[in-house]
């Protein structure tokens, strides 16, 4: 592309020194390398049979699929008693692109939980990212992203299966409920503040709406996830 623009520029303009074209082009490939490295995408959410992520089932099946809301492609989750989730095993360097997007409506909260214990660790919404550990498999690790049926946003508190999982309660209750709302977080720093670590990378990326634990019903929308520099 760069070596096309060149060519072309040379072809109208000439007169044009040497030294300020040159000095385009670099500016020109620098800009676009960066554009590239601010921003990673990942397969839709929407796309049939949601390619690209693996089902991951522990009770029953959510139900996935494609809607539309306000004209924008977002997957619908219904749980009744089920607890399954989308996983993307994809490496993420956090050191370029730590700082994770998404957008989420949840429709209905559930009743009565304490999210501490296990009989409560159920929510409308979830979008958790995983760090594997590799041979030391007990070392894997996830960090949950949470709309909370009742924990104030911003609690952070362990999962209580496993202490190897955290969650943080990013919305809360019925506040939004109902309302499409944007997330933006940075990976890393909330890595840092759950597990006292600095992680370069994490493996892969979920989102999982259950309610498996209480019986009780959930739904929500989402939009498929991304990262970016900031």
């Amino acid at each position: 592309m760069i070596a096309l623009i060149a060519r072309l520029l040379c072809r109208r303009w000439s007169p044009l020194p040497s030294l300020l074209l040159i000095f385009f082009l670099i500016h020109l490939s620098v800009s676009s390398t960066a554009l590239w490295a601010m921003k990673v995408e990942l397969p839709p959410l929407t796309a049939a049979e949601h390619l690209g992520w693996q089902e991951k089932r522990f009770v029953g099946r959510t139900v996935y699929k494609a809607v539309q809301e306000n004209g924008r492609d977002m997957l619908h989750a219904s749980s009744h008693g089920t607890a399954s989730g989308l996983f993307r095993a994809q490496k993420i360097d956090l050191r370029i692109t730590p700082v994770l997007h998404w957008s989420w409506k949840v429709e209905t909260i559930m009743q009565g939980l304490d999210e501490r214990q296990k009989s409560g660790d159920d929510f409308p919404a979830r979008v958790y990212v995983v760090a594997k550990g590799g041979l030391a498999f007990w070392k894997t690790r996830a960090l949950s992203y949470v709309w909370s049926n009742s924990q104030p946003a911003g609690t952070l508190w362990p999962n209580p299966f496993t202490a190897n999982a955290v969650l943080i309660a990013v919305q809360s209750g019925k506040q939004h409920l109902g309302s499409v709302v944007e997330e933006k977080h940075n990976v890393r720093r909330d890595w840092q503040r759950a597990f006292g670590e600095d992680p370069s990378t994490i493996d892969g990326i979920a989102i999982m709406t259950d309610s498996d634990n209480s019986g009780q019903a959930a739904s929500a929308l989402y939009s498929t996830p991304w990262f970016s520099e900031n």
